[in-house]
């Protein structure tokens, strides 16, 4: 069988959903073998919320040792993922937790694999190397955005030149996630709207496959409800930042966004993905900001591929009305009414707004150059990207 005729499932990760089940966390961290854990987090928000304190007076109610490494940063460095493989081997760690949204779960995985695998864990990412295992990693989470806790990727970024990189593998499957909707509660609304934003390119990366291949109608249906479930409810949330129901919606909806549910990754496009990382690494920005800034220019540049495919998603999403002679049009006003919900939302439709400033012909360069891997690559599935292509995907999202 041909492999774009099949796919794979697998999500061996626990999950615990629903209000204070962040209590439990010490029970399961011992439930999976740990001794000392080393808690990973951000920024002051898991301090001043009291979210730290009771995680550490969990994990002392079971007995367990455990260190503290904050200071993660969005679009994760590599110099902190350093940082934690050697305060773990110094203090013998043997369980992550990471405390957070996926920037500190994707450093937690950087940890772990770095702790799993000899050398430099950069040359993992880069591909230099190829990871046998990754250290046992819990997660708590405090933010509904990249799904890392129940998937099998992570992307870190090396300080030199920025450069961001991701790894894949079924090692660094978190053993348990635990989702509490409250604790999403206190988010500001920019940083909830670009977690729903990053929610929904997933989405949209899996639904967007290779022309060839034919999604079942099962998942298709399943990342459309998502997808309408999720706008309905990102906009109750940014009304009512704490609208239990609404929070609920949105953390399950990322988590499944990224698990495989709604299509294997292998077979994704991902190269609204690609095309931002570099963005984020160049400007700092946030990733689901910067997804909703390149995406409508990478689907006008590639519909064309399968215009019947973008159509689908206009009337299942938007129900809008399927122009049986020309689907064309219908697939551009799907993807224009994709940009009118992310600015309805607060995000950036194009890189100015994105940035505040006019992207140089220079980084535009820069940008497509680092994103092709300076010129070893190309990217996507829907329509294969060259060098020239994410050049003129730049141009036109500037």
């Amino acid at each position: 069988m041909d492999k774009k005729e099949k796919f794979e499932f697998f999500a061996p990760s626990q999950v615990l959903f629903g209000k204070n089940v962040e209590a439990q966390v010490g029970a399961m961290c011992k439930r999976y073998g740990a001794h000392k854990v080393l808690v990973h987090f951000g920024g002051q928000s898991a301090k001043k919320s009291g979210l730290l304190d009771r995680i550490c007076a969990s994990l002392q109610a079971e007995g367990l040792q455990y260190v503290l490494l904050g200071g993660v940063v969005p679009n994760p460095l590599l110099s902190k993922i350093n940082e934690g493989i050697a305060l773990c081997r110094q203090e013998k760690v043997d369980f992550i937790l990471a405390v957070g949204g996926g920037s500190v779960i994707d450093s937690a995985k950087g940890i772990g694999y770095g702790l799993a695998n000899e050398g430099d864990v950069w040359d993992y990412y880069t591909g230099k190397k190829k990871a046998t295992g990754c250290a046992p990693i819990g997660v708590v989470l405090t933010i509904a955005a990249a799904g890392s806790e129940m998937s099998n990727s992570s992307v870190v970024t090396k300080d030199e030149g920025m450069l961001k990189r991701g790894l894949t593998t079924d090692y660094c499957y978190a053993k348990f996630s635990l989702l509490n909707p409250e604790l999403t509660y206190t988010l500001p609304a920019y940083q909830t709207a670009s977690g729903c934003t990053d929610i929904i390119v997933h989405t949209l990366e899996r639904y967007f496959t290779t022309p060839a291949f034919k999604q079942l109608d099962l998942v298709d249906n399943i990342a459309t409800a998502l997808l309408r479930t999720l706008m309905r409810n990102a906009k109750i949330a940014l009304k009512n930042p704490t609208d239990y129901n609404a929070r609920a919606e949105i953390m399950w909806s990322g988590t499944f966004s990224h698990n495989g549910v709604t299509g294997d990754r292998t077979l994704g496009d991902w190269a609204c993905h690609q095309l931002e990382h570099e963005l984020s690494g160049m400007f700092g920005v946030a990733h689901g900001a910067g997804l909703a800034a390149i995406w409508g220019s990478w689907a006008r540049y590639v519909y064309q591929e399968n215009p019947v495919r973008f159509a689908k998603l206009a009337v299942d999403v938007f129900n809008i009305s399927y122009n049986y002679t020309n689907p064309a049009a219908t697939a551009l006003e799907g993807i224009a009414a994709m940009e009118s919900f992310f600015r309805h939302i607060g995000m950036p439709t194009n890189i100015h707004e994105l940035i505040g400033a006019e992207l140089t012909d220079e980084q535009i360069l820069e940008l497509a150059y680092k994103c092709s891997f300076m010129g070893t690559r190309t990217i996507g599935q829907f329509k294969v990207l060259t060098q020239e292509d994410m050049v003129k995907i730049y141009q036109a999202a500037k």
